[in-house]
């Protein structure tokens, strides 16, 4: 949630943070902000809406010159989405300027105090609380902007990631973070700052990913100097090699970051089991699972914690976990997880699982894991995310940058590489035989060009998704590994074409959603072949006879569900543990399309963002 961008060297800042502003804007936001440094005094500009609404501004109210900025994307958590509340926010002698990502969770104690000491507010943001803070500390101490930030944040509670920099001292920008992300790309003789390193790529490929209470004075023409902020001792930098590229986060000639990412999974599927899966020599090598091997096999129970898509990637997993390697699993919302003072000990080991590697919740609950004892593995897309950092071991996905807020890729990436960890786990326990170990490797490998083959129905769906477009509700249903399937096509559906819907396992419609069932309500029923199929033909009849609408996800040569449905979508045929990655395909393309065709924001839906990185 919420974006940062800024930059300090020998470049117009403008472009770089206008430019960086929209690559984040996949985000989430509801509001854009610049200040820029003229070189004689701050330049700010911001407004309600989005970034191009803010270019539009910008050209008529300041000069965009200078080199030296910070720009801003909000999601509202304090004030209304606003032009007021939008950042960046000065302080009360305008002499600081701050953006921030976060909540500050003492900010109304902090706003008491500051009012008492004569200080006014024009926002109703903690954000504004935060500055006239800093510059508190600063005029009444006689400090330096980088000594009063941290003074500052020792007083505060909660989460942010923050860049300030003061008029009278333009060389410097200063950065912090705690529960935020915050990335510091290093150039030649130039630094840049963002969320995450899709603003600067282009610029540098080195980056530094600060930790959880720490800060650095970002100066031009001068070293990196990293802090704590609690006790003020220097940390050596670590810096990273950044493994993606332009090409990877833009368009690439379709309409929307969310297709490319649908058409990007056959190779997405292939990049997170390459060199992980050794069919001929029958072999999965898994670094963070091969060197805490004991730790998974002693395991009483396996706890996934996880939110939004990733827990539904959670539930196909528990399935497979429970299948194949004969492990109790558990899943739980993270949100949950953290805070209902769950059992957990030394004997369990707990899987985390976000896309981002940066989700709130998710994060809180691997901390409360590890602070009973368990053991924490996480499985995330992007390298050098605070949840990489924190775990005691992990699998990345390689799944690519994932832009459009609606996941998709991140989803069947998540399952292969979980598929992955519960096969090598079967085989350590000796509770797959290696006859079926060789089978699943090679239906792994298959999947791939079994994905592109689901693909070529998109015309298909195209039509079924024209008829179906100005529904009210949604009902998808599944049995077995494909129940998590259908939650997640609701999910996509409500998501990005704000239409009501929900997914269930076909059995429990008798109790209770049925009775919604009528001629207006359409039902997408995953009817393949593997695992339940005649109870899920009887579940159809079921609805037939009541007059529903039927999609039915079927596999390539069914002949039982075309005879009852009213509309099928084939994808080929897989092992029943391994179809959640082809059924998936034509839901998200279902999605896709009708949110198209009402004109919805596809790539940057209503009230959500892509990270969630506060609670």
């Amino acid at each position: 949630m919420c974006g940062i961008v800024g930059y300090i060297g020998h470049r117009e800042a403008y472009p770089i943070i206008l430019k960086g502003l929209k690559r984040l804007e996949y985000r989430g936001y509801d509001s854009a902000g610049i200040a820029l440094y003229d070189g004689c005094d701050i330049k700010l500009s911001k407004t309600k809406g989005k970034v191009v609404d803010l270019e539009d501004k910008l050209l008529k109210e300041i000069p965009t010159v200078g080199s030296l900025g910070i720009g801003h994307t909000r999601w509202a958590t304090h004030g209304v989405p606003n032009d007021v509340n939008s950042h960046p926010h000065y302080s009360n002698s305008g002499n600081l300027v701050i953006i921030h990502n976060g909540i500050i969770e003492n900010y109304e104690s902090l706003k008491t105090e500051l009012k008492n000491r004569g200080y006014s507010f024009k926002s109703d943001t903690d954000t504004e609380v935060l500055i006239n803070l800093i510059e508190d500390v600063m005029k009444n101490d006689n400090l330096k902007l980088g000594k009063a930030v941290q003074i500052a944040l020792n007083q505060v509670v909660g989460a942010y990631a923050i860049a300030v920099f003061d008029k009278n001292k333009p060389n410097e920008i200063v950065v912090a973070k705690l529960g935020s992300p915050l990335a510091i790309g290093i150039g030649d003789d130039e630094f840049f700052i963002a969320s995450d390193a899709s603003p600067f790529i282009e610029y540098t490929k080195n980056a530094i990913y600060l930790e959880d209470e720490e800060m650095a004075i970002v100066r031009r023409g001068k070293d990196l100097k990293i802090r704590k902020i609690k006790d003020d001792s220097l940390v050596d930098p670590y810096i990273q090699e950044l493994q993606i590229n332009l090409e990877q986060i833009e368009k690439g000639g379709y309409d929307h970051f969310m297709l490319k990412e649908i058409y990007e999974q056959p190779s997405a599927i292939k990049d997170t089991y390459r060199g992980r899966m050794l069919v001929n020599e029958a072999i999965i090598k898994l670094a963070g699972v091969e060197d805490n091997m004991k730790k998974f096999l002693n395991a009483d129970r396996i706890i996934i914690v996880a939110c939004g898509t990733s827990w539904h990637a959670g539930l196909v997993a528990e399935y497979i976990f429970e299948d194949l390697a004969r492990i109790p699993v558990e899943v739980e919302y993270a949100s949950e997880f953290r805070y209902r003072n769950p059992v957990i000990n030394e004997k369990d080991l707990v899987i985390a699982i976000s896309q981002s590697g940066e989700t709130a919740d998710t994060l809180a609950a691997i901390k409360l894991a590890k602070s009973k004892g368990a053991f924490v593995f996480g499985v995330c897309n992007v390298v050098g995310s605070s949840i990489a950092r924190e775990t005691n071991a992990g699998a990345y996905t390689h799944a690519g940058p994932e832009i459009g807020v609606a996941s998709t890729k991140a989803f069947t990436t998540q399952i292969t590489i979980l598929t992955l960890i519960a096969l090598r786990l079967a085989r350590a326990k000796g509770t797959i035989s290696s006859s079926d170990f060789r089978l699943y490797l090679m239906e792994l490998e298959m999947i791939p060009e079994k994905v592109i083959k689901a693909l070529e129905s998109e015309e298909h769906i195209k039509k079924i998704a024209e008829i179906y477009k100005t529904t009210r509700n949604f009902l998808y249903l599944g049995r077995g590994y494909n129940f998590p399937v259908a939650l997640e096509g609701a999910l996509k559906l409500k998501e990005i074409s704000y239409i009501h819907a929900e997914g269930y396992p076909a059995a429990e419609m008798k109790h209770g959603p049925i009775a919604l069932i009528d001629e207006n309500m359409p039902i997408a029923v995953i009817a393949t072949k593997k695992g339940h199929y005649e109870k899920v033909v009887s579940n159809i009849q079921e609805i037939k006879s009541r007059k529903g609408k039927i999609i039915g996800i079927v596999t390539e040569g069914d002949v039982s569900v075309r005879e009852l449905a009213d509309h099928v979508i084939e994808v080929p045929e897989t092992l029943e543990a391994l179809s959640p990655l082809l059924t998936t395909i034509p839901l998200q393309l279902l999605s896709y399309h009708i949110a198209v065709m009402l004109g919805k924001n596809v790539d940057q839906p209503r009230n959500l963002a892509k990270s969630v990185t506060v609670e």
